[in-house]
């Protein structure tokens, strides 16, 4: 299993893309990391990436995970890069993908674009 602090996560795919970081999220997008109960993973990631300086490009795809159906033909984008369909994923300027909430976190914390 790869190391998720290495960038390299569920690489599968260089799909064309203006070498920026990207972060796709399903349409609830950055927002609920501070939610009551259970924080959204996609605000999640998107804001810990704020939080280590990182700029990225937010990209949403369709669907949601708890609706039936409501993804079909609207991530094959994120099955090309990945080879699953579930967002949060970043992908990063060399065309690695880093999936998850859990591990987009750790990346950002390994990789902050502040650091000296």
């Amino acid at each position: 299993m790869s190391d998720p602090l290495a960038g390299d996560v569920g690489a599968r795919k260089t799909i064309g893309y203006d070498r920026s970081v990207v972060l796709y999220t399903c349409p609830a997008r950055t927002h609920g990391a501070n939610a009551p109960l259970i924080a959204h993973p996609c605000g999640v990631a998107a804001q810990a990436l704020d939080r280590a300086g990182h700029d990225y490009t937010v990209k949403t795809v369709g669907g949601f995970k708890n609706v039936p159906l409501s993804r079909r033909g609207k991530r094959e984008e994120i099955i090309a890069l990945t080879g699953q369909q579930d967002v949060p994923v970043l992908l990063l300027d060399d065309g690695t993908t880093v999936q998850g909430s859990g591990a987009i976190v750790a990346w950002a914390a390994g990789h902050s674009a502040t650091a000296s």
